[in-house]
């Protein structure tokens, strides 16, 4: 299945407190929920001003329907072709 990398602009976004932050991760889940166990989050990585995220999901439709159930910007969702890390060098 497909993994896609979503960029969200938060303006603030690092400065999002923790209770803030739980109640954003309950309502992605709770869509998560409703749309069927054929998308999944994996991790998210919070910068000043962004959060990307990456899903699992059969297609960039359904991540963009998450989006929008959700409120949550996309303002960016691009399909991972492939992946390296240290050990590609080897």
């Amino acid at each position: 299945m497909p993994k896609y990398v979503i960029e969200r602009e938060i303006s603030g976004a690092g400065t999002i407190p923790p209770q803030d932050l739980q109640a954003i991760s309950q309502k992605s889940c709770s869509v998560l929920k409703g749309l069927g166990p054929q998308i999944q989050w994996v991790e998210s990585f919070v910068t000043d001003d962004k959060i990307y995220c990456i899903y699992i999901a059969p297609n960039k439709e359904m991540v963009l329907e998450h989006a929008r159930q959700g409120g949550f910007p996309a303002n960016s969702v691009a399909e991972v072709k492939r992946m390296i890390d240290p050990t590609t060098a080897e």
